[in-house]
């Protein structure tokens, strides 16, 4: 194993997850989400998988790449493009069969006129803007497009679909039911002109958990199928599985003594004799370096009171996992290094040994959701930043 630092991901759990969205979405269709890299965990080897078992019957994707690899795979599920197709982009992303996005007049006539040059009839989804305002039509040019779309026999309209921007937010309710009436009135819009769309759809992760999904007969969960609730603050209702498990290794294990320091900017002195560990992971594989402990940093939030130093300190900062025991970074967040306070007791901790910094260890635990909360942002986030020279490692 010459790379210390892996990220494990069970696909027996990101399955389960994706059999909770099917159950949830009753009856509907799946599109799984797996842009950025399948939100951390590996886009070719986690869309095959899907593929294998059947687990959904479209694909989620970002840039026109993620879509050439799927199909340089063997990937032949429909690909679903979410975002605007640039011209330039145009004429591989129709080779490679992947369905366009289109919200606005320019983006139907170059479609249109692409797959003319290209002899090809490409497939289309209208997006409508109900409320995120980022891309898409306007409601009240849901009919005059979809008359283009019609007079356009190089585009075939294979579904309509808008987003939620706060369908996984308590007190957004209101405003996602108004979303999904206006998008129900731009649907019957589209179809007095187009006839019956195949697919409709507006569920992410948020809505397939928590909300009536009304007309639509397809549903896109993204980060619920990683093992994460779109929001650190919901209440889970129903159990996901985890399915990335993040280690690396102890490379060298010292003694300090009081009044020493600790990393770049010396932000960490030991307040008694210690032991430190070094850590083969850093901001260079994606471990954030507002996991740094650092001065005057918000107490951790539950469950991380459990990171307190081996002295009883309140930890500031990430903490990490040897042989089922929980030991807090301190200093900085190197590039390639991290250091973590063992105690003052010589440590049974030896170089070589596994460091779990997401996943379990014993019965203790650090989720996604923990380091989201430390970094001050989502959970999306923290898998999508882990680099490309971490091996993914695949089981199930």
């Amino acid at each position: 194993m010459p790379t210390p630092t892996r990220f494990q991901v069970d696909l027996d759990a990101l399955h389960a997850n994706l059999a909770t969205a099917r159950e949830l979405a009753g009856g509907r269709r799946v599109l799984a989400a797996v842009k950025a890299n399948a939100y951390g965990h590996g886009l070719v080897p986690v869309a095959l998988s899907i593929q294998e078992r059947g687990s959904a019957e479209w694909l989620g994707i970002a840039v026109t790449e993620e879509g050439r690899q799927l199909r340089a795979a063997g990937v032949t599920l429909p690909l679903l493009k979410f975002t605007p197709t640039l011209p330039d982009d145009l004429p591989e992303a129709i080779d490679a069969g992947i369905t366009l996005s289109v919200g606005d007049e320019d983006a139907i006539l170059a479609a249109r006129a692409t797959a003319a040059e290209a002899g090809r009839v490409a497939d289309v989804h209208l997006a409508v803007d109900t409320g995120m305002r980022r891309v898409g039509a306007e409601p009240s040019d849901v009919e005059r497009l979809a008359a283009l779309l019609a007079a356009s026999p190089s585009l075939r309209v294979g579904g309509i679909f808008t987003h939620l921007p706060i369908s996984d937010v308590v007190t957004g309710a209101e405003f996602t039911r108004a979303q999904l009436a206006t998008f129900d009135d731009a649907v019957a819009a589209a179809e007095s002109v187009l006839g019956p769309i195949e697919l409709v759809h507006a569920a992410n992760s948020g809505a397939v958990l928590g909300h009536d999904l009304g007309r639509t007969n397809m549903v896109r969960p993204g980060i619920m199928i990683y093992g994460s609730y779109p929001d650190v603050a919901t209440v889970p209702t129903r159990p996901l599985r985890d399915v990335g498990r993040w280690t690396s290794r102890v490379t060298f294990v010292k003694r300090i003594c009081a009044g020493e320091t600790v990393g770049y900017g010396r932000t960490w002195t030991a307040p008694a004799d210690t032991w430190i560990a070094t850590v083969a992971v850093g901001y260079g594989d994606g471990y954030s370096r507002l996991n740094s402990s650092r001065a005057g940093a918000p107490a951790p939030p539950e469950p991380l009171s459990t990171a307190a130093s081996p002295d009883g300190t309140p930890q500031r900062g990430g903490r990490m996992l040897i042989d089922g025991r929980s030991y807090p970074v301190v200093g900085r967040v190197c590039m390639d290094q991290t250091m973590l306070d063992l105690g003052p007791e010589p440590p049974s901790v030896r170089v070589g040994d596994e460091v779990v910094l997401m996943g379990t260890s014993g019965s203790e635990r650090i989720g996604v959701e923990e380091l989201a909360a430390l970094m001050g942002t989502i959970t999306y986030e923290v898998t999508c930043l882990i680099a490309d020279r971490v091996p993914r490692d695949l089981r199930g």
